[in-house]
């Protein structure tokens, strides 16, 4: 259930629109920029190269216009192709820049949540104070008389 949950908040995060997630990525994903580089290039795309018999994903293209070398009277003419490998590669990056920073944003969240419901819950335990009883009002001139006439009958 766990995993559920965890999949279906980093599909609502990546999927958002919201600027300060946004400008949180782009913050964190610059800092992350290096790491994740280096975990596509080192990691990934060797085990992706023993997977597909030696094909690196830089070696995935399509050609379009096939390079020409230099003679004496042309210059040399550079391949066009369509870089899927570098794309892919690209995708990948990004992808994991993403979950670090969903990860990053889901437990900071997780804490605060944490911290809201234990002061939640110190305040339901603390007794509230009693309130200090308030002053008696002074009773009214019909209730002074009264007691004055109910004080002069006892006394006969």
């Amino acid at each position: 259930m766990a995993k559920s949950t965890f999949f279906k908040d980093f599909k609502a995060f990546i999927s958002k629109g919201n600027i300060i997630d946004m400008a949180v990525g782009v913050v964190i994903g610059g800092a992350f920029g290096k790491i994740v580089t280096g975990l596509v290039n080192y990691i990934i795309n060797p085990v992706i190269s023993l997977l597909t018999g030696g094909v690196s994903l830089e070696n995935v293209k399509t050609v379009l216009v096939e390079a020409v070398p230099a003679t004496e009277t042309t210059a040399e003419v550079a391949e066009v192709a369509i870089l899927w490998g570098s794309w892919i590669q690209t995708i990948v990056d990004f992808l994991l820049v993403a979950l670090c920073i969903f990860l990053v944003l889901r437990a900071i969240i997780k804490a605060k949540e944490a911290a809201e419901k234990a002061k939640k819950k110190e305040e339901v335990e603390a007794p509230a104070p009693e309130p200090e009883p308030a002053p008696e009002p002074e009773p009214s001139e019909e209730v002074l008389l009264l007691r004055e006439i109910r004080d002069a009958l006892k006394k006969e």
